[in-house]
């Protein structure tokens, strides 16, 4: 991966992600929210409903993230849920303050709520 490309990933943003479909076996393009902590890479959204994007990558785990920032590139990628709740929950608080200008007080009262309920998946680049 060249310079550029690298740099685009680590700093996180939006981008796109293409998953294959767990039950049609078909491409799935979707927008998302994308963070970098510490050199790794993560998936998240908003609590609520399950998501496709989710499920599809537990099923098919390797998927593209397509960079279109300044950066235009597509990057080869495995994903993988965070089991544990303790990182889910440092990981979560640490998008809503350092990602997403939330208030730090505001963002630690309703992070139980993320780590419950939001989509989370953890990625690297394919080498």
């Amino acid at each position: 991966m060249d310079h550029t490309t690298r740099n685009a990933l680590d700093a996180g943003g939006i981008a796109d992600i293409t998953t294959t479909g767990r039950k049609s076996g078909q491409p799935r393009r979707i927008e998302i929210y994308f963070h970098q902590f510490d050199g790794e890479y993560y998936l998240t959204g908003r609590p609520g409903r399950r998501r496709d994007w989710e499920a599809n990558i537990e099923s098919n785990p390797a998927f593209t993230l397509h960079l279109k920032r300044g950066v235009n590139a597509d990057i080869a990628v495995v994903g993988e849920p965070e089991p544990d709740p303790a990182k889910r929950r440092a990981i979560l608080l640490r998008a809503l303050v350092e990602s997403w200008d939330s208030d730090p007080d505001r963002a630690a009262a309703a992070v139980h709520k993320w780590v419950d309920q939001a989509p989370f998946i953890r990625f690297q680049p394919i080498d």
